[in-house]
């Protein structure tokens, strides 16, 4: 998708290890830790106010840490912030751009920050304005961009130096449906170009559809790391609801298979399974006994799950 060697090669990720930052009496991170691999989307998630961008500041060399280490490929963005912030697409929540600009030239301008030359600038600028689906708009000035689109132009312009690491705070802020899609697709194939991404964000079931894992931090602290491929989401404990014209029947088949039940609405029950193949197997059991379902939905993913059990305690 993007130019070949740079700062994407021989990336060696994320790495934090017990770092805390207050500002004045206000604890924002007290004691988080977490890795962040090349070629995986690793999703940062957590409450308001757990300190997710407050983390996201330090990686990108923002702020200066209390206590702790950050390593971005190797360097320390303290020590070295200029090396790592040429390995750095940083993309906040709150994206600010240049009223007056055209979209085209906000990229190429970014590009002459990062001294790319001006002919490279302008093929990097149409290349990464195809993909994010800005094409159509690159001669409007981007004070007519909805909040939707100056998030993918706020993506493209993370990407404009060809970093090797990308920090995203809130990405899929202000997307519609179908620009949901499309990030989870570039994000995926960022990943698969070996490049390290740490995304946060709030939508927990898009989250699972496109990270290889995830970091659950809360008042501060980094306290679980769910993995989200392979044998970890076929076997994790999700919830699903079940509806049926035999809402009685439907009570004691679950009764008597020991199955936890809670009552939603009407025939419609909410039960836990641990991994899709239980589910599919609790289906073709309640209809081999009869019982006529006529919806049998996820309501709360894994990752969900793993989020609300990690975090009932905490704010």
């Amino acid at each position: 998708m993007l130019t070949e060697g740079g700062p994407t090669s021989g990336g060696r990720g994320i790495e934090v290890a017990g770092v805390r930052r207050a500002f004045g009496d206000v604890l924002a991170v007290d004691d988080i830790s977490l890795t962040a691999r090349p070629g995986e989307v690793t999703a940062l998630i957590g409450p308001n106010g757990s300190g997710k961008t407050t983390l996201l500041l330090m990686l990108a060399s923002l702020l200066v840490p209390d206590r702790g280490t950050v390593r971005i490929d190797g360097h320390d963005p303290v020590t070295a912030p200029a090396e790592v912030r040429a390995r750095i697409g940083w993309m906040p929540d709150g994206f600010g751009t240049w009223d007056a600009l055209t979209v085209r030239e906000v990229l190429e301008t970014i590009a002459a920050a990062y001294r790319i030359p001006a002919p490279q600038a302008r093929e990097r600028a149409e290349a990464l304005l195809h993909t994010v689906h800005l094409a159509d708009l690159a001669d409007r000035r981007a004070r007519v961009l909805s909040r939707g689109q100056k998030q993918r132009l706020g993506l493209a312009r993370a990407l404009v130096n060809d970093p090797s690491v990308l920090l995203l705070d809130e990405p899929a802020s202000g997307l519609d449906p179908r620009s949901r899609i499309e990030l989870r697709d570039i994000l995926r194939s960022l990943a698969a170009e070996g490049r390290t991404v740490l995304v946060s964000s709030h939508i927990l079931t898009e989250l699972q559809e496109v990270a290889d894992r995830a970091v659950i931090v809360a008042r501060g602290r980094s306290i679980e790391t769910q993995q989200l491929d392979g044998e970890a989401v076929t076997t994790a404990l999700a919830s699903w609801r079940i509806d049926s014209l035999d809402p009685l029947r439907l009570t004691e088949f679950l009764t008597s298979r020991h199955v936890p039940a809670q009552q939603v609405h009407g025939g419609m029950v909410e039960v836990e399974v641990a991994g899709e193949e239980n589910a599919a197997r609790l289906l073709t059991d309640l209809i081999g006994a009869g019982v006529r379902v006529t919806a049998f939905t996820p309501t709360r993913g894994a990752l969900e799950s793993a989020y609300l059990a990690a975090t009932e305690d905490r704010q």
